[in-house]
């Protein structure tokens, strides 16, 4: 659909602005990004790699099941590292900043996100981290309206007989701002600044900073 690529296109642009305001980046800040996407399917996907100028301080971090060859070809100046899904193969405070685009959604259920949070926490000195409201009233993957207010074992049922049980299981746990606050508090965060990113007067997505 044409018109939900302008709008993701929109919609990053407006994030990525906001992270560009809200960090103090120099030519040598390190940044590790987290969760890229080996195959682009719109021009708006790796938004970080396509828009910031000092390729070489990015540090791409992926599942190892998703491989990273498409991506290396496309970006061969950012350093791919590949890992199981768990703990950061990095030591602490690493990076100077912590990026990750819409990823906390798909690493699985609570536990997995909050392990997420720590290791974000753990290796970047700063974090600028995306993840779509649940209760935007058209979801961004599927692009299907209202379904995904119902709770989740209700939704994949549902979802398992259409065309896109793809995004059924744990391909996708979303956040509300309250389930949000509550992860990075489990996640022992406690100094942080949440912005809505509004569509139409509707919350779309959350960006979250921790400096």
């Amino acid at each position: 659909m044409k018109i939900a690529s302008i709008i993701s296109r929109y919609n990053r642009t407006r994030k990525y602005d906001r992270f560009l305001q809200e960090f103090n980046l120099a030519t040598d800040t390190t940044i590790l990004d987290v969760g890229f996407t080996n195959t682009e399917y719109q021009d708006a996907d790796n938004f970080l790699e396509k828009n910031y100028p000092h390729l070489s301080n990015i540090t791409a971090l992926g599942i190892e099941i998703h491989g990273s060859d498409s991506f290396r070809r496309r970006y061969p100046d950012v350093e791919v590292v590949l890992y199981e899904g768990s703990v950061f193969p990095f030591d602490d405070n690493r990076f100077d900043v912590g990026w990750s685009n819409a990823v906390i959604e798909h690493v699985g259920s609570e536990e997995h996100q909050i392990t997420f949070l720590k290791e974000l926490r753990r290796t970047c000195r700063t974090i600028y981290f995306t993840t779509p409201n649940r209760y935007f009233p058209f979801e961004i993957h599927t692009r299907l309206p209202l379904l995904h207010y119902l709770p989740k074992r209700i939704f994949d049922k549902i979802i398992d007989h259409t065309s896109k049980k793809w995004a059924s299981g744990d391909y996708m746990h979303l956040l509300s701002h309250r389930k949000l606050k509550s992860l990075l508090s489990k996640a022992g965060i406690t100094q942080y600044k949440i912005v809505r990113n509004r569509l139409f007067g509707f919350t779309m997505d959350f960006s979250i900073i921790i400096k």
